[in-house]
C-alpha cells in the first residue's frame, strides 16, 4: 500500500467516525429526552388510576419508551465513555496498554452485536409477517419496539467500530 493509498485510507476512516460520533451524538441527545416521556406516561398512569378509570396502555407504553431510551442511548453512553468497565487493572494501565486492551474487546463486542442484529431482524421480521402482538389486554404490536431496536443495534455496531478506530489511531500514537 502506498502513502497515497494509506493517507486515503486514514481520511475515510476519520471522516467515518466523525459522522458516526455526529449521528450518535445526536441521537442520543434526542434520546434523553425519552426520560421525560416516560415520566408524563407513568404520571398520566398514576392520575388515571385516581382519578379515571385505569388506562390499560401505559405500563407496556412505559416498557416500551424506558426500551427505547435505553438501546437509542448506548451508543451515545459509549462514545462518552459512561459505559460501565471493570476497573479491577484497567485504572492503573496506561494509555497505550488501555487502547490495545479496548481493541481487543471491541472485536467481541461486535461479534456479540452481529448476533445481536443477526436474531432481532429474524424477531422483526417475524413480527411485521404475523402481526405479532403482545399477550396483555391492551395487545399492541411488537413491531415497532423491535424496528427501534434494530436500529439501536446498528447504531451501537457502527460507534464500537468507531471506537475501535480511534483505538488503533491511539495504538499507532495518532488521533482521530
Amino acid at each position: 500500500m502506498t502513502i497515497t493509498d494509506q493517507k486515503k485510507m486514514h481520511g475515510f476512516i476519520r471522516t467515518y467516525v466523525r459522522f458516526v460520533d455526529v449521528l450518535n451524538y445526536r441521537i442520543g441527545r434526542v434520546a434523553m429526552y425519552m426520560l421525560f416521556v416516560l415520566m408524563g406516561i407513568l404520571l398520566y398512569s398514576s392520575a388515571s388510576k385516581v382519578f379515571f378509570h385505569p388506562a390499560q396502555w401505559t405500563l407496556e407504553m412505559a416498557q416500551f419508551v424506558m426500551t427505547a431510551y435505553f438501546f437509542l442511548g448506548g451508543p451515545y453512553s459509549m462514545q462518552m465513555g459512561s459505559d460501565v468497565r471493570m476497573d479491577l487493572f484497567y485504572g492503573d494501565w496506561s494509555p497505550h496498554t488501555r487502547a490495545w486492551a479496548d481493541a481487543f474487546t471491541a472485536l467481541f463486542l461486535l461479534f456479540y452485536l452481529g448476533v445481536m442484529l443477526y436474531g432481532g431482524i429474524g424477531s422483526t421480521s417475524y413480527a411485521l409477517e404475523y402481526g405479532e402482538t403482545n399477550s396483555s389486554a391492551w395487545r399492541p404490536y411488537m413491531w415497532p419496539i423491535k424496528i427501534v431496536m434494530c436500529f439501536a443495534i446498528v447504531l451501537m455496531i457502527l460507534q464500537a467500530s468507531a471506537e475501535f478506530f480511534k483505538d488503533i489511531a491511539r495504538i499507532q500514537d495518532k488521533e482521530i
